[in-house]
């Protein structure tokens, strides 16, 4: 074994999978997981754990799969995540715990994402039982939202005897791992499914079509249905545009209306009539993690697409993973390059788009470097689908309904770092209704604090 190189993970080949919804990884074997856990340093003042949003116990976990010990690695990584399988797919480990890994200054860091959805597979397919419903202590506790920072928060205060309703404004649970992530890379019927129904069975009830600020609102929840005390993890739903001309045109989308109709509305199988324009050529335009689900997405309902990014390829925001993965399958990259105006036919559907070329500049104070327009070199690119890539804010409607509830210029719900407290007694908030669009262990570690500030909270109450 070579303890500098990490075991390698066996992937669909990128011909094949372009063209279906099935995951693009394939996992770890379990000799394969035992090998890689081998090479892990067990060290004294693990740098992983501080790293990471959930605080899982990395060098504990690893070291029973080392042990070939699955079922108490995967109690291990149950006492502080929810997600286990979702994390271990879709956690951007490369910053949180894998960079700062002590292997990896030598070689390869330990692949410890690998290892936590090998472990939290093979609990599923084992039939391993985390859920134990604690005594109820006959606190109620309202959650709004049913994704990452909702599902996290719920975990925790049912753990510790809440009664905990989750509203969902769709009408499936887990919100943007349902709704947002590609099948390709998270599963929804066999890994989403299964990490919600493990919270359900703490005893936390998920009632769904609930709009709250339509429905039912924050100060009904109080008044009417007599719960103590809220955690609001609506997320970041609303779309950003360019605001150029054209952005109206049929055939253009948001990346989260596309991704929405794709994994809710079943675009990807065959027997499902899906309200969809598909495209021939398509243009995604944002270089984000977001835009690469939603190129990939395009490229395998049959589309030839664009990713059109206005910096380079070193000021990409995606994972390495993710562009890695998209340009093996196909998609084309156009860098330096920006859409001026979307371009339409007579009966109002796309069917261009104008861009300029750009260049760059010297970094700013945040050391991202400035794009400016090249003059003259604007060009129509022949596509007639344009996805919108930018960006998302949360939607102001709980804001705007709730009495004493604050929020900042960018509309999200201003909440304390550390316990996730509103400007309104009771009302808690993390995840990205607070910071704006974000991932999913982020998201989850705001859900954690919350519920831990919540019962300190209503303990003291």
């Amino acid at each position: 074994m070579d303890r500098f190189k990490r075991v390698p993970i066996q992937e669909q080949e990128p011909q094949v999978r372009a063209r279906n919804f099935k995951e693009v990884c394939l996992g770890y074997t379990e000799e394969e997981a035992r090998i890689e856990a081998a090479r892990c340093l067990n060290c004294k003042n693990p740098r992983c754990v501080g790293s990471c949003p959930v605080n899982i116990d990395i060098p504990d976990f690893i070291e029973k799969v080392k042990e070939g010990d699955m079922k108490e690695a995967a109690r291990v990584i149950a006492k502080s995540s929810a997600l286990p399988a979702v994390c271990g797919r879709v956690c951007p480990q490369e910053s949180q715990c894998e960079g700062q890994c002590v292997v990896g200054i030598k070689g390869e860091a330990i692949a410890i994402g690998k290892l936590e959805r090998f472990v939290a597979d093979w609990s599923r397919v084992h039939g391993v039982e985390l859920s134990e419903p604690a005594e109820k202590n006959g606190r109620k506790i309202a959650i709004v939202g049913s994704g990452p920072a909702g599902l996290a928060c719920a975990g925790d205060l049912a753990k510790l005897g809440y009664e905990v309703t989750i509203f969902e404004a769709l009408h499936e649970p887990g919100g943007v791992l349902v709704y947002g992530i590609p099948e390709f890379r998270l599963p929804k019927d066999t890994v989403v499914k299964h990490e919600i129904d493990n919270v359900k069975k703490l005893g936390v009830k998920i009632e769904t079509n609930v709009i709250i600020g339509r429905t039912i609102t924050i100060d009904e929840l109080f008044e009417n249905e007599h719960f103590d005390a809220i955690f609001i993890g609506s997320g970041a739903g609303l779309p950003k545009f360019m605001g150029i001309s054209g952005e109206n045109a049929n055939g253009v989308f948001s990346a989260n209306e596309y991704l929405t109709r794709s994994n809710l509305m079943k675009a990807f199988k065959e027997e499902y009539d899906t309200p969809i324009k598909v495209g021939k050529k398509v243009a995604v335009v944002g270089g984000g993690n977001v835009a690469m689900d939603a190129a990939r997405t395009a490229l395998r309902l049959g589309a030839e697409v664009h990713i059109v990014y206005r910096r380079g390829e070193d000021e990409l925001p995606a994972r390495v993973e993710e562009i890695h993965h998209a340009k093996e399958e196909g998609v084309i990259f156009d860098l330096l390059t920006n859409p001026v105006e979307i371009l339409q036919d007579e009966k109002g559907w796309v069917r261009g788009m104008k861009c300029i070329k750009m260049k760059l500049g010297e970094p700013d104070a945040s050391g991202r470097r400035s794009a400016a327009e090249v003059p003259g070199s604007e060009f129509i690119m022949n596509v007639d689908t344009v996805i919108m890539s930018l960006g998302t804010t949360p939607n102001p409607l709980i804001s705007q309904t709730t009495q004493g509830l604050k929020i900042d210029k960018r509309k999200c719900i201003i909440a304390e770092e550390e316990t996730g407290l509103t400007s309104r007694e009771g009302v808690y908030a993390g995840g990205d209704a607070v910071t704006g669009a974000a991932t999913v262990i982020l998201a989850m570690g705001a859900g954690k604090k919350a519920a831990q500030a919540i019962h300190e909270y209503l303990i003291g109450k």
